[in-house]
């Protein structure tokens, strides 16, 4: 029987899990799988999983459950071992490193944050800002068949948006991380211009929380802020 993962805990974690049910339908119950140092906590693998909202809400529901008690490594939706024995094997050869992640992720939790800017706004800015885009834009507004120039301009106003970007990136990420233990960063989206992971301790989450939207306010409407947390530290296991 193929053994499906939860998360990875110390071997002294207490394992609250009497009434939190796990994926599949019906739920398989939920068991551990130990080593002297270690524990994962598992069921049987569901014949069928798919990513349906029962079974992420049940697998996340598992790690929140443990992260209440105490550190807890959580694994990704669908991560599935062949039995057992084969945990146990990753349990025993990976020792070290996984009772590192536990030591450093322990009394945090993971909070996701995207940044997208307004695209008119953010050009408007260049315009008003560069003279080159300026005599570029003017040129090719009294001459439509000046390609070489259309082509310049459009290249001059895509440098000047990367390097916008990258210092707004860099500037909130600077701002952000002296509250966080560690960042872990994400490939922006089309929309979003930065998309990063803060591993942020319990006591710190409101002093965070309180800077997100600090910036978010001082930077004005032309940006959007989206900040997700608390959630398990799926970035920094």
């Amino acid at each position: 029987m193929a053994t499906y993962l939860y998360a990875i805990t110390g071997a002294d974690h207490p394992l609250r899990l009497n009434d939190v049910a796990g994926v599949g339908s019906p739920a398989a119950p939920l068991r551990t799988v130990k080593t002297k140092d270690l524990c994962a906590v598992v069921s049987d693998a569901p014949a069928e999983l798919r990513a349906k909202r029962r079974d992420v809400v049940a697998h996340q529901g598992v790690q929140e459950r443990l992260l209440a008690d105490g550190a807890a490594l959580p694994m990704r939706f669908g991560l599935v071992g062949p039995d057992d024995a084969q945990v146990v094997s990753a349990l025993e050869e990976h020792r070290d490193t996984y009772t590192q992640r536990l030591a450093e992720i322990a009394g945090c939790r993971e909070y996701h944050l995207k940044v997208a800017r307004d695209e008119d706004d953010l050009l408007r800015e260049i315009v008003q800002e560069s003279a080159e885009v300026q005599r570029l834009n003017e040129r090719t507004r009294q001459n439509p068949d000046a390609y070489d120039d259309k082509v310049a301009l459009g290249e001059l106003i895509s440098q000047e948006v990367q390097a916008r970007q990258d210092r707004a990136r860099t500037d909130i990420v600077a701002l952000l991380t002296p509250d966080a233990v560690r960042t872990a960063a994400v490939e922006p989206t089309k929309r979003h211009f930065l998309s990063v992971s803060f591993l942020v301790e319990r006591e710190k989450a409101a002093a965070f929380s309180e800077a997100v939207h600090a910036e978010a306010g001082k930077r004005g409407d032309a940006y959007t802020f989206d900040l997700h947390g608390p959630l398990p530290p799926y970035s920094f296991v």
